[in-house]
């Protein structure tokens, strides 16, 4: 095995570490080849003066000069796709044409070039001249950058090459990226096309950095450091406010996206109508990636009735009937099956599914369980556990008060939606509900 070398200054060297970690394949259960540091302090701490360092080198680069930079990475991505697809594969099991070569891939080098024309353009900065007050004002570049990328996005969400990075780069904050476990190959992949790009465009030494995985302690001081202008993170929740409360202590911007149950609502007439289709299209939407999407549908809110009977005995067929997609990493299947076990033990009721899959490969059997409206609002913090991958709570009120009981309990979500009659039937209760779950998105 062969212990991969971190991104320091513009140089490839060895990590300050005791430790180190392997990916998997999630299809075979199989570590992978190469090992992967685990950075001690030691390394942050030059990766933070390194960036300190690149903070002044960019003040004399142009926003032209920037552009370059980015559209060189994203050229050099292109010039390496089937290596990057390959080793993506490798390590999330994601399939080939479909997801990554044809879905993630371009949309990484189209967001870096869109990143590439606003540093071109500057038109991020708002130049704004108040004749008025005398004043002219324009934002400008933060300081250096950490970005955490989270597990389930390797390509376009990455550390070192998803949105984060390239709105970081195009505004002229050096980057410090921090590679997700479940994809540590991929990460280092993308690092050497972008130190490439780096140095042949004349960036700063300090500009683009890698280290594969701290410890949290670590990380939370990363966040929290006098040298660090921000922080950018896409992950679970739990690690996500771990690095945010160690952020907010040292007054430093932290932006996150964290996972989410996005909750469905389903009116009364839209079952009684649709209750087939949604079902369908529930599954559809639930299973796709095998639940692996931050917007993915974990909690539905319907009202009893013999339509909503049918429509679960339908996604119980369906959910049975499903193929059982591969899930990302062994900390995935464990962490399904464990909060899937905190809904249980709470009283959710098992519909279909929760028993392990395919021991061969990381995956979970389908999963859909089942409360009442009074068990959820009794306990919502637990009922709200989210069960990231190929699962969903139902919630069964008795009307419609309890439908707006259940949305008064909501933490915070990324996505909401409501099916309604498209005959109007259901136009009253949405007007009930609509502006009470929009509070909650």
């Amino acid at each position: 095995m062969l212990m991969q070398q971190i991104l320091i200054a513009g140089q490839w060297r060895d990590a300050n570490s005791n430790k180190s970690f392997q990916s998997s394949n999630p299809a075979t259960r199989e570590p992978l080849a190469n090992e992967y540091p685990v950075s001690t302090w030691e390394d942050c701490d030059a990766a933070l003066t390194a960036a300190a360092e690149a903070v002044v080198g960019l003040r004399s680069i142009s926003g032209a000069q920037i552009a370059e930079f980015l559209e060189a990475y994203a050229t050099e991505i292109e010039n390496n796709a089937d290596a990057i697809v390959d080793m993506a594969h490798a390590e999330t099991a994601y399939p080939k044409p479909t997801r990554l070569a044809g879905g993630e891939l371009p949309r990484t080098t189209d967001q870096l070039r869109q990143a590439a024309n606003a540093a071109r353009t500057g038109n991020w900065s708002v130049p704004t001249i108040d004749t008025n007050a005398g004043i002219r004002s324009q934002y400008g570049a933060i300081g250096p950058v950490a970005v955490f990328g989270p597990n389930n996005f390797p390509l376009a969400f990455g550390s070192i090459s998803g949105g984060d990075f390239a709105s970081a780069i195009a505004a002229g904050n050096p980057v410090i990226a921090k590679a997700n476990s479940s994809h540590p190959g991929t990460t280092e992949l993308f690092a050497r096309c972008a130190h490439q790009a780096a140095q042949r465009t004349g960036m700063p030494a300090g500009m683009v950095q890698l280290i594969y995985r701290t410890s949290h302690t670590d990380g939370e001081r990363l966040v929290a450091d006098a040298r660090i202008g921000a922080t950018g993170y896409t992950g679970s929740r739990h690690a996500g406010l771990q690095l945010k409360a160690a952020a907010d202590a040292a007054g430093k911007p932290i932006y996150l996206e964290l996972s989410s149950v996005n909750p469905i609502v389903i009116l009364p007439q839209a079952m009684e109508q649709q209750h087939e289709e949604i079902a369908t299209e529930f599954t559809s939407s639930c299973l796709m990636g095998t639940g692996q999407f931050c917007t993915n549908p974990g909690l539905v809110v319907v009202l009893k009735s013999g339509a909503t009977d049918s429509f679960i005995a339908a996604l119980s067929e369906q959910f049975s009937e499903a193929p059982v997609g591969t899930l990302l990493s062994s900390g995935v299947e464990s962490s399904l099956e464990s909060n899937l076990e905190i809904l249980v033990n709470a009283g959710a009721e098992i519909v279909v599914g929760n028993t392990p899959a395919d021991s061969n490969r990381y995956c979970y059997a389908n999963t859909l369980l089942k409360v009442t409206a009074q068990q959820f609002i009794a306990d919502p913090e637990t009922m709200q556990t989210e069960a990231f991958g190929n699962s969903s709570l139902l919630v069964v009120t008795e009307s419609m008060d309890e439908v707006n009981a259940v949305i008064a309990c909501f933490e915070g979500n990324l996505t909401g939606c409501i099916y309604s009659a498209t005959d109007g039937s259901d136009d009253a209760a949405y007007n009930q509900i609509a502006a009470n779950l929009q509070s909650k998105v």
